[in-house]
């Protein structure tokens, strides 16, 4: 393919993405607004986020399997479709409960965009020239994560639209992307007479489902050590290992175990579950952050989380075209590692009272890193595997992102609740308040306060409680970096290809030598 023909192409993959990124940020901003506005509690705040993530992370090894089997163009139109279904539901919710039930019909839909996309890339680009385009990918992620929570804000902030059109925004970007794929994206069928692995599928989702609601609702919903640990644990352990023996015994297993025999594969698998703690774990409750312990709106809190953005899209972008100049990829994934790990420790010492230009750097240093680190570990892993495994390997390391974002999600959240509890209480017997003590509670009973609507003395304790609640899990996702930083420094680099996988899948098929 000419570089006119593949940047058509990657049209209906960007519109794609674009609209999964919008839909994630633009609700970010929106998150206090509308957990306020339906009365419910901060776990529910962390579950609206949790199950979109739990969706996408459970779907992912499926939709990977099925993109190595079927025709990729109408899989990526059949997620998109899902997502726009999620979002109209999302829009009409009234209540916290169908709200989170939309959520997961939206992370179906973006787990099959989140496996596809980079599928359909190292399909028709090779490795060597995967970087100028994953630079490409990387201004489209700035983009709509800078656009979304500025647009989350407005709409929020605007009283005759509201936080229901947060959802419904994306909804036109989502039918672009599926008429833009129509047009522009061919890709050659390979008909394979084979069985879909339904019984590993299911014995995948079902176990990984039932150890991330264990770590979404234990210390919460209930103790750490109890029966319902030992339930949805001992479940998930039983589910995943009967898997492993369907996987290992299956001709077309949904995740094909002999990848992990692959050094390089098993290295970035690995660093991409700790990136996804330490990055998603990290940084989701920032905007919690701007708007209930700095007092910001939610079009100002938008605004306010550029540095980071600003500093993936540059080191991803230039990253990309360094690498695809010069075919060294190592130096970058260690160096992204570093700033991200960096980035992590700095804002550990955040608080109420941090002024904004020292916020701001320390943001644009965890930009910088993410935005090295991420996209760049796939990279890795697609050059390493068989053209006929992109799909899955691809998958695997999507797969174990997301996990790592939704355990980081739900771990700290809880965590979150309980340090706001704490502090709360705190706070409250030393300014001598007893009587609103129940308002401090992290647990369900509790509700994301509205600053708008607290006391000037009630409100500087929130603030406080807020501020050094979200310090601490970024102290406690810094290890995780560090941890993701020893990992990659493992990684044997290996030159660049310079064939495509459908020219690689061709030449396998043939027998021939692959370049």
């Amino acid at each position: 393919m000419t570089q006119r023909q593949i940047l058509q192409a990657m049209s209906g993959l960007m519109a794609g993405m674009f609209v999964a990124i919008l839909a994630g940020t633009v609700v970010s901003n929106a998150l206090p607004r509308i957990i306020a506005d339906l009365g419910a509690s901060q776990s529910s705040y962390t579950w609206v986020v949790t199950s979109e993530l739990l969706a996408m992370t459970a779907t992912v090894p499926l939709w990977g399997k099925l993109s190595d089997l079927y025709n990729k163009k109408l899989l990526l139109q059949l997620s998109l479709s899902m997502f726009v279904v999620g979002s109209l539901l999302a829009g009409f919710s009234q209540g916290v409960g169908l709200l989170i039930f939309s959520r997961v019909v939206q992370g179906i839909g973006a787990g099959g965009l989140t496996a596809l996309a980079q599928v359909v890339m190292a399909a028709v680009i090779p490795p060597r020239e995967l970087g100028r385009y994953a630079g490409i990918f990387g201004a489209v992620f700035a983009v709509g994560t800078v656009a979304g929570p500025l647009v989350g804000g407005v709409l929020v902030d605007t009283d005759w639209l509201g936080w229901r059109w947060c959802f419904f925004i994306g909804v036109p970007f989502a039918l672009l992307a599926i008429a833009l794929l129509q047009r522009t994206l061919r890709l050659p069928t390979v008909r394979r007479k084979v069985r879909i692995d339904w019984l590993g599928a299911f014995l995948i989702v079902a176990g990984v489902c039932a150890l991330l609601i264990w770590v979404s609702l234990a210390g919460n919903q209930f103790d750490w050590a109890s029966w319902q640990t030992a339930a949805l644990t001992g479940g998930g352990v039983l589910l995943l290992v009967a898997a492993v023996f369907v996987e290992s015994r299956t001709p077309e297993p949904v995740i094909p175990l002999g990848i992990f025999r692959n050094r390089t594969v098993t290295l970035t698998t690995v660093a991409s579950l700790l990136v996804g703690v330490a990055m998603f774990g990290g940084t989701v409750f920032l905007s919690q952050y701007f708007q209930v312990s700095l007092g910001k709106s939610p079009t100002v809190a938008g605004l306010m989380s550029l540095p980071m953005i600003l500093g993936l899209l540059v080191s991803s972008t230039v990253a990309g075209q360094v690498i695809s100049r010069t075919g060294k990829w190592k130096r970058y994934l260690v160096a992204g590692a570093v700033f991200m790990t960096a980035g992590l420790g700095l804002l550990a010492t955040i608080g109420a009272d941090t002024h904004f230009g020292l916020l701001s750097i320390y943001m644009a240093v965890l930009g910088v890193g993410v935005g090295m680190l991420m996209q760049n570990l796939v990279l890795a892993a697609q050059n390493d595997v068989p053209a006929a495994e992109l799909g899955a390997a691809t998958s695997v390391l999507s797969f174990f992102r997301s996990m790592g974002g939704t355990i980081g999600t739900s771990v700290l959240g809880a965590i979150l609740a309980n340090r706001v509890a704490t502090e709360m209480t705190k706070g409250l017997e030393e300014a001598g308040i007893t009587g609103a003590a129940g308002q401090g509670s992290g647990g369900e009973s509790s509700h994301v306060p509205d600053m708008t609507t607290l006391p000037a003395p009630m409100r500087s304790i929130v603030e406080h409680a807020y501020g050094v609640a979200t310090a601490d899990l970024f102290l406690i996702a810094t290890p995780f970096a560090l941890l993701a930083l020893i990992t990659v420094v493992f990684l044997k680099e290996k030159p660049l290809k310079t064939t495509s996988g459908m020219e690689r899948l061709a030449e396998e098929s043939a027998g021939a030598p692959v370049g």
